[in-house]
């Protein structure tokens, strides 16, 4: 049998699981980082979303980045580098901690204000939620749990995010003028 990929129902216990990883990772990134922040789906109430937490740990300078990258190693994390997204450092939790996706970025950075403006404007638009749930949840149906399956989930749910990111950046435009 094979495994599909997991989307589900937005789960309000995501806000709590968020705070419990900011709060062990706060200690030790606290003089560096301008903030930690909840991005991703799990960020959005009512949004269906692989049941994973994804954060931003947000530096005011790409000087920070490599200080940033060394004290997350001494807590276990491994950097993977970009994974192809200038600007945007991933790192894999340690095999200990609660399953989530770990990101290090500079402030107002084009990845970080993908990730905040995406998660903001979702949070204002039930329908665009809507329409992103339906589309990952069906998605999901498709392609299995493996590596090239979940790069297939993401390629195939990539127009849709590409233009929800160009919507946000623009009601961000309409808000300031």
């Amino acid at each position: 049998m094979t495994h599909l990929i997991v989307v589900s129902d937005y789960d309000p216990n995501w806000p709590e699981r968020f705070q419990d990883l900011r709060r062990r990772l706060a200690p030790h990134v606290a003089d560096l980082a301008v903030s930690i922040e909840h991005v991703g789906s799990t960020a959005v109430p009512g949004c269906a979303a692989k049941p994973i937490i994804d954060l931003d740990i947000v530096v005011s300078d790409e000087a920070l980045m490599p200080a940033l990258i060394s004290r997350l190693a001494g807590q276990g994390y491994r950097h993977e580098g970009d994974l192809g997204i200038p600007g945007r450092q991933a790192f894999q939790a340690p095999p200990t901690a609660p399953v989530h996706h770990l990101y290090g970025v500079v402030a107002d950075s084009k990845p970080h204000l993908d990730h905040v403006l995406l998660r903001d404007y979702l949070r204002q638009r039930r329908d665009e939620v809507r329409r992103y749930s339906a589309l990952k949840v069906a998605l999901a149906k498709q392609f299995p749990a493996d590596h090239e399956g979940r790069a297939a989930y993401s390629a195939a749910k990539s127009r849709l995010v590409e233009d929800l990111v160009a919507k946000s950046y623009a009601a961000r435009a309409a808000s300031e003028s």
